[in-house]
C-alpha cells in the first residue's frame, strides 16, 4: 500500500497569511491575521511548519495554493511562492478557489460566497451538474466558514488531485482591475 501524501497548502488572498500542512491521517493550519507583510512572511512560516513536524520541504509530494478571488497582491504572493517551489522542488503545485474550499464537504446544491468590495460579494454555486462561473453580486456574503477550516479544506482537495493532470495554478479574477491607464499623455523625453 502506498503511504499516505505529504502537502503544503497556503493562501494571502485575504488579511491573512493561511497555512496547512496535511501528512499521514494529520492536518495542522496556522493562521496568522496581517493586513500587509506576507510575503515577507510566508516562507519562515512554512520553514516552521515543516521543522515542527521533523519533515523537509524534499518530503512534500505537492504543493496547493489558494488562487483567489481575494485581494490582487495577496494573490499573486502565494503564487509566486508556489509556483517557485514546485519548480525548485520538481513537485506540482495544484491551485485550488476560495470557492472550491467554501463549497468542500458541503450539500449540494450550495452557494459559495466571499466577501467583495462595496458590501458585495464573489458567488459561485456548485451543483450536481458542476459549477456556474464565478460572478459578482450585490448582496453580503453567506457566513463564512473560519480560516483555519478554508485553508484546510485547500490542502484536501489540493491532495486529492495529486497525481492528476492540472494546468500550474492561475489567479481567479472574478472582476477587472480597479487600476485605469492614466489620462494625461506620458511626458516627451528629450534626447
Amino acid at each position: 500500500m502506498q503511504p499516505k501524501p505529504t502537502l503544503l497548502a497556503f493562501d494571502t488572498s485575504a488579511a491573512h497569511c493561511a497555512a496547512a500542512l496535511l501528512f499521514g491521517d494529520t492536518i495542522i493550519t496556522q493562521v496568522d491575521e496581517m493586513a500587509k507583510g506576507q510575503a515577507e512572511h510566508l516562507m519562515p512560516m512554512l520553514e516552521r511548519m515543516l521543522v515542527a513536524q521533523a519533515l523537509t520541504w524534499r518530503d512534500l509530494d505537492g504543493i496547493g495554493v489558494g488562487v483567489g478571488p481575494g485581494n490582487f497582491t495577496g494573490i499573486r504572493i502565494a503564487l509566486s511562492a508556489a509556483r517557485g517551489l514546485a519548480l525548485g522542488l520538481g513537485k506540482p503545485a495544484i491551485g485550488v478557489s476560495g470557492f472550491e474550499a467554501r463549497a468542500f464537504g458541503e450539500t449540494l446544491p450550495h452557494k459559495a460566497t466571499i466577501p467583495a468590495p462595496r458590501n458585495q460579494s464573489y458567488v459561485q454555486e456548485f451543483r450536481r451538474s458542476g459549477p456556474t462561473q464565478p460572478m459578482q453580486r450585490a448582496e453580503p456574503a453567506n457566513p463564512q466558514k473560519p480560516p483555519a477550516d478554508l485553508i484546510a479544506a485547500v490542502a484536501q482537495i489540493a491532495v486529492s488531485r495529486l497525481g492528476t493532470a492540472a494546468a500550474r495554478p492561475s489567479p481567479l479574477y472574478v472582476r477587472s482591475a480597479d487600476a485605469a491607464p492614466p489620462r494625461d499623455p506620458a511626458p516627451v523625453i528629450l534626447p
